[in-house]
This record gives C-alpha cells, sequence and structure tokens, in this order.
C-alpha cells in the first residue's frame, strides 16, 4: 500500500495526535486503561499512515458504532447506565468496520484470528502479570 502523500491532511492528523498522545501521561481521562486500547489506538493510525482509509472514514464509522451503542439502550437511562461503555471497543470496532468496507481485512480473516488469539493463554509468554495502566512518554 502507498503511504499518504496529502501533506495537508497527514499533518493536520500528526498534530492531532500528538496533541492527544502529549495529553496522557497528566490526563486521566485520555490514560489507556488496557495495553489493548493503545495496540488498538495505534494500529488506527498506522492503517491511516498506510493508505489504508481516509481519517474521515473512521470518524463516521466511530460515531455509527456509538450511535448504535446509544440506541441499544433504547433511551432508557437505566438501561444506558446498565450498559457497559468502552470508547475503544467502538474505537475497535470503527476499525475493523472501515478496514473490512476497504478490502483491507475480510471477515474470515479476522474470525479466524481472533480464535487463535483466544485460544493462547492470558500469561503466555510472560514472566510476570503486568496489571498497571499503559501510559506512554509525550511525544517530543
Amino acid at each position: 500500500m502507498a503511504f499518504r502523500t496529502d501533506a495537508t491532511e497527514l499533518g493536520d492528523a500528526r498534530r492531532r495526535v500528538e496533541t492527544l498522545v502529549s495529553r496522557i501521561p497528566g490526563d486521566r481521562d485520555t490514560t489507556f486503561d488496557e495495553p489493548w486500547e493503545i495496540r488498538a489506538f495505534a494500529m488506527a493510525v498506522a492503517a491511516y499512515d498506510n493508505g489504508c482509509y481516509e481519517w474521515s472514514e473512521f470518524q463516521l464509522s466511530l460515531i455509527e458504532s456509538i450511535k448504535t451503542w446509544e440506541n441499544s439502550t433504547g433511551g432508557d437511562a437505566v438501561s444506558a447506565e446498565s450498559a457497559i461503555w468502552s470508547y475503544y471497543e467502538h474505537w475497535l470496532a470503527a476499525l475493523e468496520n472501515v478496514l473490512a468496507n476497504n478490502g483491507a481485512l475480510s471477515p474470515s480473516t479476522l474470525d479466524d484470528r481472533t480464535t487463535t488469539i483466544l485460544a493462547i493463554p492470558k500469561d503466555a509468554n510472560h514472566h510476570e502479570a503486568h496489571r498497571e495502566p499503559v501510559a506512554i512518554d509525550p511525544a517530543r
């Protein structure tokens, strides 16, 4: 795949990512709580940088995923409170959607890879568990 050539859009995207990432260590609202969340974030940015999709496609897919979740609560405040909210689950669903729609990822490949990953024991290849939230150094 070709690397993105639109310098303005790429520069704007990089500045947005740098702004977000530079706030992570000091701002609890933007800390990744689980290692998979930062991986999902990084995969979306890398796929965009590699020209797999337009950022606006991802944004619309993310909005749609969140709307679907909101609609599943039926507008009921009690249902909304009891439903589990995870921004990065919506982020990952949006990424899967745009990659599948653009032919970069097939549903069967995703299903096969998910099955393989889920079959691996949780602490395989790890000498000790890491339970702390993930944080990274600010962009320099």
